[in-house]
């Protein structure tokens, strides 16, 4: 009985250093997957980030020049009072968004686009803009010198015309950064952008089928 007691004991020692032994594989096994799928996320992860700094980088002149535009129609007399209260109104929501923009990049350490005025900023210089600026509905320098020359009803319909693509482009931008991000804050900037400039786009397109005066 005492050699058959040693013989159990033995095995049972086996055993346990057997499954001791399977446990320590399988849990590098699974620190291992743990490792492979958190280096599989990091590419994703990153790609996120840069594409919101791009987004933050490219939005913050673009409507940069939208406030300009808004400016030149709340500045000079002959307006319509239908393009003076669209002019006010991109006006208000564009600027805070600006600073919100900043304040971003600015925590992620990133470059802040720099002056007050980027009429005819080509935005295909920026960084992962591909294409041209016409891309970003982004007014060239001519196109703002012949705004600044317009007056009366030709003023509010060259200002209107520019301003639905200077929109458009803002919606595309913002549609596309939807794509990558994963940062809440910066998709429900997107959201607002969209919704509010696709309100403001169906509003212009409706004044410019009105007949001119």
């Amino acid at each position: 009985m005492k050699h058959l007691s040693t013989i159990t004991l033995a095995g049972a020692a086996v055993l346990a250093l057997t499954l001791t032994a399977c446990g320590s594989d399988d849990s590098s096994h699974s620190a291992g997957h743990g490792s492979m799928m958190s280096s599989a996320a990091s590419p994703a992860t990153a790609a996120g980030r840069q594409g919101d700094i791009r987004f933050a980088q490219q939005m913050i002149p673009h409507h940069r020049q939208a406030v300009q535009m808004a400016d030149m129609a709340l500045n000079r007399q002959g307006v319509s009072a239908d393009v003076t209260r669209l002019a006010a109104a991109i006006k208000k929501a564009q600027d805070p968004e600006i600073n919100t923009m900043t304040g971003w990049l600015k925590s992620w350490g990133a470059t802040v686009p720099t002056g007050g005025d980027h009429s005819g900023h080509d935005m295909s210089s920026m960084s992962g803009m591909s294409g041209t600026g016409d891309m970003t509905g982004m007014m060239s320098q001519q196109d703002m010198d012949m705004l600044g020359k317009a007056t009366g009803p030709a003023f509010d319909r060259m200002w209107l015309t520019m301003m639905v693509k200077h929109h458009q482009g803002a919606v595309t931008m913002s549609s596309d950064v939807k794509k990558t991000t994963d940062n809440p804050e910066v998709s429900s900037l997107a959201d607002s952008i969209i919704k509010a400039q696709n309100a403001e786009i169906r509003t212009m397109q409706d004044l410019l089928k009105t007949p001119a005066a």
